[in-house]
């Protein structure tokens, strides 16, 4: 059975590989050139100008850091609240991510604000949007503490207007992008269809992520049967449902986003850390660790899911930014909220506010404005 399994995944593996046709870059200027994979040439360019790649880098000790209180922000979920549910370290919250040929510039909320002024920005995706979500609106809270924001919770959207600068970040909680609905015979995921898209429109940015729930088993898998076309299926491989949903989520992009009035952003596969031989530590978990993984390459290698993410992306034709963290965030097996999550259940895929997100709106900072 075990070699089964084996030769399934291996075959899957080399099926990814060759039918999505990747190739590795052969050299600096490549590998600097795919993480614009549509953007303009120009953009392209600046960053190859710089002879420096983002997410290729290390996590570097600051003292200057968190970039905010978490009893001064008034919107963090319990969940992600991890000094408040009495998590008793605090190295965790002082570590800032460093490129190894550049700086990031500094984030600067009062500038973010000007310059968005009057505009609506909007999280899509799971429950990893929401933690950036967070993030985001404790980082520009951190520079306008005395700034009036009014906030909307909604089941399903949610949002804060910074009144002053009449900017509004929301959040559209969509865990698979496509839809999920509700009938007569069992909850179905269509792998074809975006029918709530149309929400997403008239945004003049969005920041898309999906892959969390394409995992779930079981008693946490929330639909009963895929479907695509007029064919329902019990299951299927989730890395090629994953394809499927995301190819039709990028049909979406090609037809309904206008690149010169909504700028789109991808967040890249937040990794977990479950499993301490992803990091060579087999009989350890997230709980108790407290310091980054150090190594200049990470064991377990870049996940299937981001193969995919990859290949989806470059096959868009309108502009789309990778906010490329899987790296970066898998080198962080000590930033999850693990027990101090509210319910002490053990929560090795969501992060600590303040703490990692903070740096995944730092290079959506860098993106926008450098």
């Amino acid at each position: 059975m075990m070699w089964f399994l084996f030769k399934a995944f291996s075959f899957l593996s080399l099926f990814l590989l060759s039918s999505l046709h990747l190739h590795f870059p052969a050299t600096k200027a490549e590998i600097l050139k795919t993480t614009f994979f549509n953007s303009s040439a120009t953009a392209a360019d600046s960053l190859f100008s710089r002879k420096c790649n983002w997410f290729q880098g290390k996590w570097v000790f600051d003292s200057s850091y968190p970039l905010y209180d978490s009893s001064n922000c008034p919107f963090i979920d319990s969940q992600f609240n991890c000094q408040k549910n009495g998590r008793p370290d605090w190295n965790y919250l002082k570590y800032r991510w460093q490129p190894f040929l550049c700086d990031l510039p500094r984030f600067n909320g009062l500038n973010f604000l000007e310059k968005w002024r009057g505009k609506k920005i909007m999280f899509v995706g799971d429950s990893l949007s929401l933690n950036q979500w967070q993030s985001l609106i404790c980082m520009l809270h951190a520079w306008v503490p005395n700034s009036k924001a009014s906030v909307i919770r909604r089941n399903g959207l949610s949002s804060v207007t910074f009144e002053e600068y009449g900017v509004t970040i929301l959040l559209y909680q969509t865990p698979f992008l496509v839809d999920l609905v509700n009938e007569k015979d069992g909850t179905i995921l269509k792998l074809d269809s975006i029918y709530s898209g149309r929400a997403w429109i008239g945004m003049d940015m969005l920041i898309f992520n999906t892959w969390h729930w394409w995992t779930h088993t079981g008693r946490t898998q929330p639909w009963r049967y895929m479907q695509e076309g007029n064919r329902r299926y019990k299951d299927m491989n989730r890395l090629v449902a994953f394809y499927k949903g995301l190819t039709t989520w990028a049909r979406w992009v090609n037809r309904y986003v206008d690149p010169s009035k909504t700028k789109v952003f991808f967040q890249g596969i937040s990794p977990t850390h479950y499993e301490g031989k992803d990091w060579n530590q087999p009989m350890k978990s997230c709980p108790g660790e407290t310091q980054p993984f150090f190594g200049l390459r990470y064991p377990s290698g870049m996940p299937m899911a981001w193969v995919v993410v990859k290949k989806v992306l470059s096959r868009i034709n309108k502009p789309v930014f990778l906010l490329d963290v899987t790296t970066l965030s898998q080198y962080r097996k000590d930033a999850h909220p693990s027990a101090y999550n509210g319910n002490h259940k053990e929560d090795c895929s969501h992060w600590c506010l303040p703490g990692l997100p903070d740096a995944w709106n730092q290079l959506l900072y860098a993106a926008l404005f450098s």
